[in-house]
Parts: C-alpha cells; structure tokens; sequence
C-alpha cells in the first residue's frame, strides 16, 4: 500500500511537471532569416541541419547555423527540447565534423539579442530565441 502510493504521488508529479516543461520548450522559437522560402523543417531535418550534416535549407539555399554557448540555459532548452538530444551529443556532432575535415561548426553567439541580429542580417540563417525577443526581422520556422 505504501509502494503505491509513493508511485502514485510519483506520477502525479511527474504528470504536473510535463505542461510546463513542454510550454518552456515551446517558448523557444525555431527562426530564421526573412528571405528563407522553407516554413516548416521536420525534427529530423531541423536535427540534421544543427549537427551540421545537412547544410542546405530543403529548397537548396545554404544554411547558416548560429547557436548560443552550450551552456546557456536557453540552448539547453531549444537542444533538449527541440531537436531531442543533449547539449553534449550536438558538440560531439559538431566536433567530428571539424576534425574529419568534412565541415564546420556553427556561429556561435554570446546572446539572443546577437543571435537575432545575426539571423537578421544573414542570408540562410537559422537560429532559436525566446518568444519574447521575436520580432518582425526573422521569420519563425514551425518544427512538424
């Protein structure tokens, strides 16, 4: 009897937990530069495109990564999230291609404010900001 109960109090809060982790993750926004014709990337291909695998938008137009630094909690967010992976697995991914010689990592930015502007003012960008440093420079990117 006491076992269960512990289990149900377990998933009780587990289950209370859930909404506002994932309203947290939604508030972290896909975006990216105005002139990008693609509005929506599949998770796979938004993962393939921030590990550096894919480097072209799905209408042939380069990609141009910007990702804040792997420890900021914004990117946790958008990385843990988002794209499904820990921080560390997309440095890895990011690191093998490097050192392969094969590509390069991504832009890296110190803040939302340099990442928006960055994404702004750069041809193919793509990028992730909390929604309320959205505004009407970049376009946001729905994730399927």
């Amino acid at each position: 009897m006491r076992r269960l109960r512990f289990v149900a109090l377990l998933v009780w809060g587990l289950m209370s937990v859930m909404p506002s982790a994932m309203a947290q993750d939604a508030d972290v926004l896909l975006v990216a530069n105005a002139d990008v014709e693609t509005h929506r990337l599949t998770r796979d291909t938004t993962r393939a495109i921030f590990a550096m695998r894919q480097r072209t938008w799905p209408d042939g137009q380069a990609a141009r990564v910007f990702v804040l630094p792997n420890s900021h909690p914004v990117h946790a967010r958008f990385v843990k999230g988002r794209l499904s992976v820990y921080p560390h697995q997309l440095q890895l991914a990011w690191d093998r291609v490097v050192f392969s010689g094969t590509g390069q990592a991504p832009n890296r930015v110190r803040t939302q404010a340099e990442m928006l502007e960055q994404i702004a003012s750069t041809s193919g960008a793509l990028g992730y900001v909390e929604r309320e440093y959205l505004d009407d420079r970049v376009q946001v990117i729905s994730m399927e």
